[in-house]
């Protein structure tokens, strides 16, 4: 008898389990204060176009204007590589861009948005 009076004392114990509350505070978006990416000032670049008919022509152009004649050159298929590298590099910052206005649009959403 002692054992089953101290028995349902110890489970009647646990039927008084108290109900977790559980309270949610919205927390307020922060200001990025991201600025745009300031588009870059680059320079003007003159290209010279030497074939075979026309390299002793140029040479001794470059030469009468104190110009090292040195020559940087790509095929026709790697001057087609470059401009495909400039469009990507170009896409991406797009891309970027893109990106960067739409967390400006979460995190700070416009007034009229916000008074909603």
């Amino acid at each position: 008898m002692l054992i089953l009076s101290i028995f349902l004392t110890l489970t009647s114990g646990c039927t008084s389990v108290k109900q977790l509350e559980i309270f949610q505070k919205p927390v307020e978006r922060q200001p990025l204060n991201l600025e745009k990416p300031v588009p870059a000032n680059l320079s003007d670049i003159k290209w010279i176009i030497i074939t075979s008919e026309n390299a002793e022509e140029v040479f001794a152009k470059l030469k009468e204007s104190n110009t090292d004649p040195v020559i940087f050159g790509l095929t026709d298929e790697d001057y087609e590589l470059l401009a495909k590298n400039f469009a990507q590099i170009r896409a991406y910052m797009l891309k970027q861009n893109q990106i960067i206005d739409e967390y400006k649009k979460y995190y700070e959403p416009s007034k009229q948005e916000s008074k909603k």
